[in-house]
């Protein structure tokens, strides 16, 4: 009987692939908790729409180089898994750039050089060396998911902010009347300080309350 309750005990610490996904939406955050890939939440998430830009497309690059880096783990030496991951994770951003520049020269001009900065993304490479190269492809693409959707979350919520206080506008539609008064720094990198604090906060908060209850 011990033999199977410990059996039964060890099963339920396994985290699955529902876990793998969620962790990056709440629990494990790579913004709001783990505070990663900072430059492009701050640099980028001046309007809706770039920070709509810069996650989805970091979220490919995270998703597909999770997916390489797993399929390819038991190939790639140990001596070289960092340089061969930075090479992955840049082919795909090339890729990335490649398509923003096909869909929208005014969007690849707003994200600028940050589109190519993708390749030093902390997150992206703290999960394939973290996560990527110690497990499966079902995982992976699942812990990719989720810390690429947490991802777009928290830099959305900044750029909506700023977007709103800064332009008085949501994705270039004017919310306001003419006499509303434009928070200009809100769209400086002043701006993406102060919205980050309060998101920073108000994520903080509601985690309290939930451990709490």
């Amino acid at each position: 009987m011990s033999n199977n309750q410990n059996h039964n005990e060890s099963l339920k610490t396994v985290p699955t692939s529902t876990d793998e996904f969620i962790k990056g939406l709440w629990r494990e955050n790579p913004v709001f908790v783990q505070v990663l890939g900072m430059c492009p939440v701050l640099a980028v998430s001046n309007t809706a729409e770039n920070a709509l830009a810069m996650g989805v497309a970091t979220a490919f690059v995270l998703l597909m180089s999770n997916i390489l880096v797993s399929m390819l783990r038991n190939f790639i030496p140990k001596e070289v898994r960092i340089a061969s991951y930075i090479l992955i994770i840049a082919t795909f951003v090339t890729i990335t750039d490649y398509v923003i520049q096909a869909i929208s020269v005014d969007l690849h001009k707003s994200l600028g050089a940050f589109i190519s900065l993708i390749v030093v993304n902390c997150l992206i490479l703290s999960r394939a060396e973290a996560f990527a190269s110690k497990n499966t492809v079902g995982k992976s693409i699942m812990d990719a998911l989720g810390m690429g959707i947490g991802f777009i979350i928290a830099l959305f919520s900044l750029g909506v902010v700023r977007e709103i206080l800064g332009n008085g506008a949501f994705f270039g539609f004017s919310l306001f009347p003419d006499g509303f008064q434009e928070w200009v720094i809100m769209i400086l990198p002043a701006g993406g300080f102060f919205t980050l604090a309060a998101w920073l906060l108000v994520f903080n908060l509601i985690k309290q309350k939930r451990a709490q209850s």
